[in-house]
């Protein structure tokens, strides 16, 4: 979906809760589907925002994404808990957050709320932001150097 439809969307339905999240989301695992479905457990919406592949190799460096990001959305998409997946091409999904407005702003435990990007946005319109523990154990990095020995 994009970013008008969404408004769109947006516009015509009292939506209720909004939770957003983001993240690269490369190779999807339990971790990740045990913290999106605590976070969408936050409200009645999850709205994730997912970096592009060239935010992706700026982030992360040039062997990531594995998958790209047509592929990473549709994954995403199809969990139960996924309402909305909207791709963003900056580094950080500030503009993004500007423009879906949650009234819930969550981030994996790794991230301090003091630095989630976005809080004063979220702040601003008197919503919440959280930082929710992760899964231990699991991480897309741990996978690929698995694979990589493996190999």
């Amino acid at each position: 979906m994009s970013t008008g439809e969404f408004l769109d969307w947006r516009r015509q339905t009292d939506p209720g809760r909004i939770v957003f999240t983001n993240g690269c989301f490369d190779i999807l695992h339990p971790g990740h589907v045990d913290y999106l479905e605590r976070a969408r457990a936050l409200g009645d919406y999850l709205v994730v925002g997912l970096n592009s592949d060239e935010s992706v190799r700026r982030i992360k460096g040039p062997g990531r994404p594995v998958n790209p990001v047509h592929d990473r959305a549709r994954v995403l998409a199809g969990l139960e808990c996924v309402s909305f997946v909207l791709v963003f091409e900056e580094d950080t999904p500030y503009e993004l957050i500007k423009t879906v407005r949650p009234h819930v702003l969550v981030k994996g435990g790794d991230w301090p709320v003091e630095r989630i990007v976005g809080r004063d946005i979220v702040e601003g319109i008197g919503g919440v932001i959280l930082s929710l523990e992760l899964k231990p154990g699991y991480s897309t990095t741990g996978i690929i150097i698995r694979i990589k020995r493996s190999g």
